[in-house]
């Protein structure tokens, strides 16, 4: 992550399942995280309905 950054790179971070690896990511500096830690694969219209009320 510290090259991406050096580089001005956002750093996503998928797959994140436990709560240990969300701390970790977020030690290493990750900017974005996502996984099923936070929510399983929805589909486009589901997404676009919570987002975009």
């Amino acid at each position: 992550m510290d090259t991406a950054h050096a580089l001005n790179l956002k750093v996503v971070a998928e797959g994140v399942e436990t709560v240990e690896d969300l701390g970790l990511l977020k030690y290493m500096k990750a900017d974005f995280i996502q996984g099923y830690l936070f929510s399983k694969p929805l589909p486009k219209h589901i997404i676009e309905a919570t987002v975009l009320q």
